[in-house]
């Protein structure tokens, strides 16, 4: 089986500054390396179930981390757009561009690959070209695009 230790070792893991377990980042590395459950478990000395648990634990805090990274993007984003209920998908790279011109930015997107990044990061907020539910368009320095859904 794959050494984990040695396998964090090179990842650069280090659990004081993570927001995972040392346990939660070996079962991880191991799960997305193939080794399935149940070996994990006996190497480890304990249920499939256990390893089951710590698994979903660890998959909820990296969820977790990228939206907390998401949301520190967000709130640095010199360009904020609400793109509100009722717009269709078509405006919207039109009123991004116009934002970040005024903000400065330079958008690492064409209006096409705008309105995909919009469309697959809002998930079920846009039904076809229709906003349905209000999502922030956030546009950092470097000119990514970050979308959220709006909490209202």
């Amino acid at each position: 089986m794959i050494d984990a230790d040695d396998l964090l070792a090179r990842t650069g893991f280090d659990a004081s500054e993570n927001v995972l377990t040392r346990r939660q980042a070996e079962v991880l590395a191991l799960r997305e390396r193939g080794v399935a459950q149940a070996d994990i478990a006996a190497s480890l000395g304990t249920s499939r179930a256990n390893i089951s648990n710590v698994e979903a634990a660890a998959r909820e805090n990296v969820a977790k981390a990228r939206e907390t990274v998401a949301f520190a993007d967000a709130l640095e984003a010199p360009v904020q757009v609400e793109v509100e209920e009722g717009t269709d998908l078509y405006d919207v790279p039109e009123t991004v561009f116009d934002a970040c011109d005024d903000a400065g930015v330079k958008v690492a997107y064409s209006a096409v690959d705008m309105m995909t990044r919009v469309s697959e990061a809002a998930g079920d907020a846009i039904s076809g070209r229709e906003v349905r539910t209000p999502v922030i368009v956030s546009v950092t320095r470097e000119g990514d695009v970050r979308v959220q859904v709006s909490p209202d």
